[in-house]
């Protein structure tokens, strides 16, 4: 009989930074192209959480209490990043944890600038793609047009926001937005890494943190509605253009800023950097501490 015991207990946090550092490796040598494929799909993934989310909420203003409403909008929204982490793909925002492997001196600065970009461009491709997909459908009409109002509200918001604000909500975001896939390392079932993403993904989006690739998908799919929808849509809603004066491709760039920058802090430093000092740093610098083969002195025989 083996004497080997299975477990399913959830792995300790020693255990999760070692993982996490081992996927930032995997990830930083990822190849170009299913790099990029899978960067696609996780813009996908999140504009299909987003469009959930707005679904969700659509009418419910003036009908339920505002925190019940985000919260709903949260809960629906998690549909995203369960795709992105049960499914497989690469999106930005997590990928901001592969500064663990960097920390590690496992992963070289060019390497995870590399994969940073390409991810982000590729979610950006998927984000907006799936956006432009949504706007043909019609969807913005459905609901007595309840949908499309709830869409420019959301992009409205969003492009009102100042620099410093979206920063800060930035940070906040991806602090929980990393959380949740940091607590993945812990699971050992597809129902833990589930359980694992609700919550903090429910606590930004109830919170109206900004995610920025979130934002890739509903400000230009409000653009699109703004620009695109006929009078027929206008006159149902009882709205018309001038009634969302923010919401401009200029402010999309100029939310993208703040957000991606406040993403990064929130990634990489608020947890990234912070779980690795707690439970890498120390081992990283005794590994470093231990002279190789190669560094060792030579010994001469004399005589």
């Amino acid at each position: 009989m083996s004497s080997d015991v299975q477990t399913f207990d959830a792995l300790l946090p020693p255990v999760m930074a070692e993982k996490a550092a081992q996927a930032g490796v995997r990830k930083a040598q990822a190849g170009f192209t299913s790099l990029f494929a899978l960067g696609v799909l996780a813009g996908a993934f999140i504009a299909i959480g987003g469009m959930f989310s707005t679904v969700a909420t659509a009418g419910a203003a003036g009908m339920l209490p505002y925190g019940v409403i985000r919260t709903i909008a949260g809960l629906a929204f998690g549909l995203g990043l369960i795709m992105v982490v049960v499914g497989g793909a690469e999106l930005f925002t997590g990928n901001t944890l592969i500064v663990m492997a960097f920390a590690s001196g496992k992963v070289s600065l060019t390497a995870l600038l590399r994969n940073w970009a390409i991810v982000y461009a590729s979610n950006f491709v998927g984000a907006v793609l799936t956006a432009g997909l949504v706007f043909v459908t019609g969807h913005y009409t459905a609901g007595q047009g309840s949908v499309g109002l709830n869409i420019l509200a959301i992009g409205e918001a969003k492009t009102a926001l100042a620099f410093v604000p979206a920063l800060a909500m930035g940070i906040l975001c991806n602090t929980l937005v990393c959380m949740a896939v940091w607590l993945c390392f812990s699971a050992r079932t597809t129902t833990d890494k589930i359980l694992a993403i609700m919550m903090p993904i429910a606590a930004f989006v109830a919170a109206s943190f900004e995610h920025s690739i979130a934002n890739m998908y509903f400000i230009p799919l409000a653009l699109f509605v703004k620009d695109g929808a006929p009078s027929a849509f206008w006159e149902l809603i009882q709205k018309t253009p001038a009634d969302y004066p923010h919401l401009t491709w200029a402010n999309f760039g100029a939310n993208l800023v703040p957000v991606t920058i406040g993403n990064i802090i929130g990634g990489a430093v608020m947890v990234g950097l912070v779980y690795w000092l707690i439970y890498l740093s120390a081992k990283h610098r005794s590994d470093s501490t231990v002279p190789s083969a190669s560094a060792a002195p030579a010994i001469v025989e004399k005589g």
